[in-house]
């Protein structure tokens, strides 16, 4: 009976579902792009399993001197790298596919790959710079990769939804199949930059591109970033194009999903943000501001940045509150004025999020699974137990929740200029320092708190993540003295394992005021020098 194990009693009966097939299919499709020549040993795989950490020391081993020495290279080292000759499109280009195709095989993070496209594109460039003597654009030769949400031309976009393999958004017949391109990827392409397939956050850490085109309505930018020890950059909507982009509850549009950046650095997120902004992407898409890129002015103050340890209904665990004092020590030592953050309350966003986001009971999702049949996860089953979406939110009560919207963003934007009258220099905070999340890393059945991220998005706020640090099983325990604020604090901490999170990233996020992504980018810049500096010293 031994051909039984592994399966449950339905599957066995009934035969394999063909979700599963479909799914499996797609799975080999993949590794059928990656060339024999960078497959990795079984031995390699299974290693990688057992293994803590794969990332560092455990992935560079596997590399070869020159694909190690130039994934290692920052976007703005390989572009001055490609101008003055050094490195060519095409070399870039295969070094990090392969790193993309090692990453892939260990974490299995690629839902497309195009490396032979990729490639293609690079000898392209190639010419062009032989022929122009000089680059296409500011990202000429750089390897993206995208969420499986953007349409690339060549490529599927399923948004992880198994029903959606080899249509064009659930649909057949479309002769949009692998056509159609979301506004953003035309810009890309039109900078210069080259896109290596699906997959995000992950890829990041281990730089399996230069960097990484995100979208975020409730954190799904900057935690996967902080999780990942990689930076990141949640825009204000309307500065990104979200033209075009495959999308769960499309037409909610009081709370937008917004496209994001992410990266290995401060500087690529600078690169990459400034380079969309230079396409006029307003020009292409009614729902982009027309705002160019504002080089921020540093003022003859020094900022103060306010920081909030808590939010007064669930705080982090002890990894997250020591990146939070890290970085307050950094700054004090570098001689920065800071302010405790008390803003209005989380729960109010808490309040407000969800039933804008699902509002109308997810039933676009639900039919995506019907189309494979394809059980919901369990972190969404929730909206589907009984049997299919819930009824949407009668409209009177989604207008009041449209109200109260605003008044959260009334009484916090008061509560942001408010802080003038504690400023030593009479200027309001220029940014504030909070978690991303109260984790340093997602535990499955234990995340059970978003809020942190997701009120940014109920207030339209730019974010950006920073590394800081690890959590430490030695260190990172729980204080003695710890007293629960809520119910759902003592369950979050109760959640709480120092040996399961030992290793993990730990960061932080940089907040600040709507629309003020340059100006944010400065600010975290200076973080990021106090930090190192601080280190540097200690």
């Amino acid at each position: 009976m031994n051909y039984m194990m592994g399966m449950s009693l339905p599957e066995f009966l009934v035969g394999r579902p063909r979700w599963r097939q479909i799914a499996e299919d797609k799975r080999q499709s993949n590794l059928n792009k990656i060339p024999a020549e960078w497959r990795l040993s079984d031995s390699v795989v299974q290693e990688s399993k057992s293994s803590r950490k794969i990332t560092g020391d455990f992935f560079d081993r596997l590399l070869d001197d020159e694909t190690r020495r130039i994934t290692s290279l920052d976007a703005e080292d390989l572009l001055r790298d490609i101008s003055n000759s050094n490195l060519t499109a095409v070399q870039v280009v295969t070094a990090f596919s392969k790193r993309a195709a090692y990453a892939h095989q260990l974490t299995s993070n690629m839902l497309e790959i195009a490396f032979d496209e990729a490639l293609k594109r690079a000898h392209e460039l190639d010419d062009y710079f032989k022929t122009h003597d000089k680059l296409v654009g500011p990202l000429h030769g750089l390897p993206v990769t995208f969420k499986d949400q953007f349409h690339v031309k060549g490529l599927g976009t399923s948004l992880g939804y198994v029903g959606w393999i080899d249509t064009f958004e659930g649909k057949k017949g479309t002769g949009k199949e692998k056509i159609f391109e979301s506004e953003i990827t035309k810009e890309l392409n039109n900078l210069g930059a080259v896109p290596i397939g699906k997959g995000e956050a992950v890829m990041q850490a281990l730089r399996g591109s230069a960097f990484g085109i995100g979208s975020d309505i409730g954190g799904s930018v900057t935690m996967p970033s902080s999780y990942n020890g990689i930076y990141a950059l949640k825009p204000s909507s309307g500065r990104i194009s979200m033209k075009g982009v495959a999308n769960t509850a499309p037409g909610q549009q009081v709370m937008p999903t917004v496209a994001g950046v992410m990266g290995p650095s401060l500087s690529t997120l600078r690169l990459v943000f400034k380079s969309l902004l230079s396409t006029q992407p307003w020009l292409h898409d009614p729902y982009v501001l027309p705002i160019p890129w504002r080089e921020p002015s540093t003022g003859d103050n020094k900022p103060v940045f306010g920081i909030m340890e808590h939010d007064d209904n669930v705080q982090p665990h002890p990894p997250v509150r020591r990146a939070l004092k890290i970085v307050y020590e950094a700054l004090k030592h570098a001689g920065y004025e800071l302010l405790d953050w008390d803003p209005p309350s989380s729960n109010h966003s808490a309040e407000i999020h969800g039933p804008i986001a699902r509002g109308d009971g997810c039933p676009d999702v639900w039919e995506a699974l019907k189309l494979s049949g394809e059980p919901p996860v369990p972190e969404i089953a929730s909206l589907f137990k009984d049997g299919g979406p819930k009824p949407p939110i009668p409209l009177p009560e989604y207008e009041d929740l449209v109200v109260h919207m605003k008044e959260y963003r009334c009484e916090y934007h008061e509560y942001w200029k408010s802080s003038a009258e504690k400023t030593k220099s009479g200027q309001p905070v220029a940014a504030v320092i909070q978690p991303v999340s109260p984790y340093a890393g997602v535990l499955p059945g234990k995340f059970l708190y978003s809020a942190y991220s997701s009120s940014m998005n109920v207030l339209d706020y730019p974010s950006i993540v920073i590394p800081v640090t690890v959590a430490d099983q030695d260190v990172d325990v729980v204080d003695s003295t710890f007293s629960p604020l809520t119910e759902l604090d003592k369950k979050n901490m109760d959640a709480y394992d120092p040996k399961a999170y030992h290793g993990s990233p730990a960061g932080v996020q940089i907040i600040g005021r709507r629309l003020s992504e340059e100006h944010l980018l400065e600010m975290a810049q200076v973080i990021v020098d106090a930090l190192r500096q601080y280190e540097q010293r200690n």
